[in-house]
């Protein structure tokens, strides 16, 4: 139907309010996508599960809505998750594993109780690159032993992005009006911008990690992935929350936002003040590339933005060559935590239980290998280990003190632009906010994006920015599907 091709969640609510369409109508669109586009056709093979109860949630919004009983922002707007995101349901939540495979979690995420206070249908699960890509060194991107492999929409042979890519691409081709991603460095700002999406990875705190499969609790978080800034503001605001049982979430009582759309303002580059770092130890453009982020430059700085370039960032060429071992030592510990607590039946309880599982299943789970796995296996794991502290306070350093807080307050900067993802590891380190942006495409198909980087809750900010920018011309187009 017209009427839901590249829908928002604006446009929907008005549609259902006047009796246009109804949320089972959405459904059951969506569902004819997926089969038509993900699942044959150019088999995007983005969505691994589909909720079972995903029509009947849709029907009950419907009915609640006729008696005016509507439950929140997003009443009857479907929702994907990635698959390392628990549902209490009819659904498996394995971070595209097989040892996972059959595991059905005993209760809801945190953020999928707030979907569903929200009104929000959980439409089912995106494919993901196994273990959020922290399994084997040469894994592909979007690539699950469960699931199979994710293709970007724009092209089979294009790089499909960090590993929300299921949750990026299934956005990309509206099979879903909105997907929930995580991130631990790059794994929402890389798909989102190689699908010509809108991502978010918030402030660490922003949204509880409850009931999601962990890889390292010093950058782990959700973030909202949309084809509008409005759309992903909108369900930022659903996602966040105090939880008790994320103690990050406690940083950030007193900056509560209930509603961060109120940022959405057309004219919000005028005065801004703006930095562009260069440096060699970011990732290199082509010839192609730098022709067309200076030439978006140059439209943000006819929109009344003070463009800062270029910024310093002095602890660039140390992290380039630090080494961090953070992540081997926290993914142990917290992903032993996590399935220590699985209930019975499953082949896997350990980090060293999951290895002998693969190897036992070598044929099936080990098309890329688990070195990465081994290596973290091969830790004590323990969180006072020498090595480990003072390469965590390192990562602080570099990032924050001698990285971004320094380049914000040496320029007096609102935010830091990347072309693409050149800023996701200091930004993720430092565990600020980054909102990645479609900004165009190149010759080969490709898409091509920024990302507005700010200090720890900078998203009201960011949200502003990147707004702006997205409306000064449109600059996302859907991919050819046949």
């Amino acid at each position: 139907m017209v009427l839901f091709a590249e829908a928002t969640i604006a446009g929907l609510q008005h549609a259902m309010e006047q009796g246009e369409c109804t949320s089972f109508q959405l459904v059951r669109y969506y569902i004819e996508r997926i089969a038509a586009f993900d699942q044959q056709g150019p088999g995007i093979n983005s969505v691994l599960e589909l909720n079972p109860d995903a029509l009947h949630l849709a029907e009950a919004a419907d009915a609640q809505r006729r008696l005016g009983q509507v439950r929140g922002p997003l009443h009857g707007i479907p929702v994907l998750l990635k698959d390392n995101i628990q549902t209490a349901d009819n659904m498996h939540t394995s971070a595209g594993s097989l040892a996972l495979k059959d595991h059905y979690a005993g209760e809801d995420a945190f953020l999928v109780k707030k979907l569903r206070e929200a009104g929000a249908i959980i439409l089912g699960k995106a494919n993901m690159t196994e273990w959020a890509n922290f399994m084997a060194d040469d894994m592909i991107s979007g690539y699950s032993s469960r699931g199979g492999q994710v293709l970007n929409p724009y092209g089979a042979d294009l790089f499909a992005g960090g590993s929300s890519t299921g949750s990026g691409a299934s956005v990309a081709i509206d099979v879903t009006t909105v997907a929930i991603g995580t991130e631990t460095s790059g794994s929402i700002l890389s798909p989102a911008i190689h699908n010509s999406v809108v991502g978010i990875k918030p402030t660490l705190g922003r949204i509880s990690r409850s009931g999601i499969i962990p890889l390292a609790h010093s950058q782990d978080t959700a973030g909202p992935m949309a084809r509008t800034v409005a759309d992903a503001a909108a369900l930022l605001s659903v996602l966040c929350g105090y939880d008790p049982q994320d103690a990050a979430t406690g940083s950030a009582a007193g900056l509560e936002e209930p509603d961060f759309t109120v940022h959405l303002d057309k004219d919000g580059l005028k005065g801004a003040r703006i930095g562009v770092p260069r440096s060699e130890h970011l990732d290199p453009l082509t010839d192609e590339e730098r022709e067309l982020f200076e030439g978006l430059l140059e439209e943000i700085r006819e929109a009344g933005a003070v463009i800062v370039d270029p910024v310093e960032i002095p602890s660039l060429e140390e992290l380039s060559g630090h080494h961090s071992k953070v992540f081997y030592y926290e993914f142990k510990a917290d992903i032993n935590a996590y399935l220590s607590r699985l209930p019975d039946g499953l082949p896997v309880y350990t980090l060293a239980e999951l290895i002998a599982f693969n190897e036992a299943h070598a044929d099936e789970a080990l098309k890329y290998g688990q070195q990465v796995l081994i290596r973290s296996e091969a830790t004590s794991g323990k969180l006072t280990e020498p090595e480990y502290l003072l390469h965590r306070l390192a990562d602080l350093r570099l990032s924050r003190t001698e990285g971004i807080d320094f380049a914000m307050r040496k320029h007096q900067l609102d935010a830091l632009l990347f072309p693409n993802t050149a800023g996701d590891e200091i930004a993720a380190k430092a565990g600020y906010p980054s909102i990645a942006v479609p900004s165009g495409y190149l010759r080969s198909g490709m898409p091509f994006g920024v990302m507005f980087t700010g200090g720890a809750f900078a998203e009201p900010m960011l949200i502003k920015l990147a707004y702006a920018f997205e409306q000064l011309r449109p600059r996302r187009k859907p991919p050819v599907l046949g």
